[in-house]
């Protein structure tokens, strides 16, 4: 007999299980993970009551998992944390080596460059583990807080991505979703998202510049709200600036616990960390010139745009870097007291996430319309790039444009595709190549070859090319030499079902404790209720089966025994519950007519 919850019923906001999306901030300090429940925004809690989950992965010398977020223990020595895992999504192994990633981000495992391809991992422990398995592990774990909120299985989500975001790191996103059990619905970027939440908490119009300072990346975007079109205009950022440059900025200063640091002096005159001791000032001089950039950053996009400072109407702030008073300082110098301050910086990005996520799922009236961040095109002779798409074009886009052949009686023309600004392949990101082949042999000129370029809502890009003559074919789903082949994603769910056995135990003893839990919390309310007569036999028990109930809990090792001491328990309080019940329907028709009965 299942227990029956008369007060405040929870109504999950979906016809049924297909229909649920959730919305995830997955950010490279902390994520966040919720849905829209009776139209509003619920964010799901951990078991400690956190609704902010830190994106750090605890692994064991064999470079096993040991928690995620809030589950893991710092005083485990032994234990190897792996943070701001973001920052390397979509990089390849020369991105980091060129730059001395590792080292200039504290990442605190050394980068691997497995059996010479461009894939990255790290190695943890005993083994050589992906970025994308990393980043899968925290989408696990939202995943799994998802389903003990919602008490129901979740295979679907809104993800967000910063805007600046290229095809090699929103690839990588939506392999980790894969590894993780989660189809990607849509990637919408961080600062969309935050604007949608603003609209609609607000029942906003106009002209709006997110500034999204997050832990990893820095991204400005500007949105014209419209009677409930959210239409992007553009974006710009820096995929390396972030509140980690200032935690690494006050760890060359001496400080062990660089981020506390910077939090306290976001809101202090000072900060002292046994003799050492910082002025929030100067903090400012240290961190000046890194805001500074940001704020050109938005003046430029503002240029490239057309627009005039003196058209916005409120610039809203994203990720907890931005509340470092200086940032407030920089923007209101250079564009007036338009700051929005009733949204809170940490929570907005999934709000939004939630939001699209609850539009996808429903029939909306609200429509929103994103713009690629970064142009994408074709190398031609002399390495010069023909730009495709331009950056901050609407999407979804497709274009087409007809190319040539360049030698004589040439009859395979290879398309290498590339993503960025500049004027030369090789200051761009190479992405791919494929080639169009079987063109018939011609003067140097006369083949006409078609090449389209489609790019989806979540900005991710299909190439395909067509010989107009023979009506040769080839296409390609752009994903950047070093992400994961699709071998490699295949290899890696197939190992993970060896172990599925094992993991579904784990995971119905899990449920099966939520589950006994919730049913402890009803039943010691009614035991609370006066309302209730229940005999002092019956109290003594029903008190000695939840005893026995709270002990197998915390064994967590017998689902058996639990589901029998559960059952037991049940069967003591059901002369309760008819009670409550006969009760709560006497209570609805006292004093009311009962007609054609």
């Amino acid at each position: 007999m299942a227990l029956i919850q008369i007060d405040e019923p929870i109504t999950i906001n979906s016809d049924n299980a297909n229909n649920l999306i959730i919305g995830i901030d997955l950010g490279t300090t902390n994520s966040l993970v919720g849905e829209v429940i009776n139209d509003k925004v619920k964010l799901f809690y951990d078991d400690k009551k956190n609704d902010i989950h830190p994106s750090i992965v605890e692994y064991d010398d064999k470079g096993n998992v040991l928690g995620v977020a809030n589950q893991i223990n710092f005083k485990n020595k032994n234990s190897h944390f792996i943070s701001s895992i973001k920052r390397l999504m979509g990089k390849s192994f020369s991105d980091i080596k060129d730059r001395n990633f590792i080292e200039k981000k504290y990442l605190p495992s050394q980068a691997q460059n497995c059996d010479n391809q461009e894939n990255i991992s790290l190695k943890i422990g005993e083994k050589n583990i992906s970025i994308i398995e990393i980043s899968a592990e925290i989408l696990k774990y939202l995943k799994k807080i998802a389903e003990e909120n919602l008490k129901q299985p979740v295979s679907k989500a809104v993800i967000t991505v910063p805007a600046y975001f290229d095809e090699g790191a929103k690839n990588a996103t939506k392999q980790s979703a894969l590894l993780a059990g989660l189809e990607v619905v849509r990637l919408i970027s961080e600062p969309t998202a935050s604007a949608l939440a603003y609209g609609l908490d607000n029942n906003s119009q106009g002209l709006y510049l997110v500034y999204d300072l997050g832990g990893g990346t820095f991204d400005v975007s500007i949105l014209k709200i419209t009677n409930g079109v959210f239409k992007v205009l553009g974006v710009a950022g820096d995929n390396e600036l972030g509140g980690d440059d200032f935690d690494l900025i006050l760890k060359n200063y001496g400080f062990k616990n660089p981020r506390i640091a910077k939090e306290s002096l976001s809101f202090n005159q000072y900060y002292q960390e046994y003799n050492l001791k910082i002025s929030q000032i100067e903090f400012f001089n240290l961190i000046n010139e890194k805001i500074t950039k940001t704020v050109k950053i938005c003046e430029n996009l503002i240029d490239d745009l057309d627009l005039d400072i003196n058209q916005l109407n409120g610039i809203i702030l994203v990720g907890g870097s931005s509340r470092i008073p200086l940032i407030k300082e920089k923007l209101i110098e250079k564009f007036g007291e338009i700051i929005l301050t009733n949204i809170d910086p940490d929570r907005v990005v999934v709000v939004g996430a939630c939001w699209q996520a609850h539009n996808l799922s429903k029939a909306s009236k609200n429509l929103l319309l994103d713009v690629n961040p970064l142009s994408l095109g074709v190398e031609m002779m002399g390495g010069i790039v023909d730009k495709i798409i331009y950056r901050n074009s609407t999407i979804p886009i497709s274009k087409t444009k007809e190319f040539t052949t360049y030698a004589d009686n040439q009859t395979t023309m290879k398309l290498h595709i590339v993503q960025g600004e500049n004027e030369f392949a090789k200051d761009c990101r190479s992405l791919a190549e494929f080639e169009i082949k079987n063109i018939p042999p011609m003067i140097a000129g006369i083949a006409r070859v078609a090449v389209t370029f489609n790019l989806d809502a979540d900005g991710l890009l299909t190439v395909s090319g067509e010989e107009k003559f023979t009506k040769s074919r080839a296409k390609i789903i752009v994903k950047p030499s070093f992400s994961l082949s699709d071998e490699q994603i295949k290899k890696m769910l197939i190992d993970s079902l060896k172990n599925s056995q094992s993991d579904i135990r784990s995971r119905l003893l899990a449920q099966e404790i939520v589950d006994a839990n919730y049913d402890l919390q009803i039943i010691k309310k009614d035991l609370k209720n006066k309302d209730l007569k229940i005999s002092k036999d019956l109290r003594k028990q029903i008190n000695l089966k939840i005893s026995e109930l709270e002990k197998l809990i915390s064994e967590n090792n017998n689902i058996k025994a639990l589901q029998k001491a559960k059952e037991e328990l049940i069967s003591k309080v059901e002369p309760m519950i008819l009670e409550k019940v006969n009760r709560s329907l006497s209570n609805q028709v006292v004093g009311k007519k009962i007609e054609n009965f």
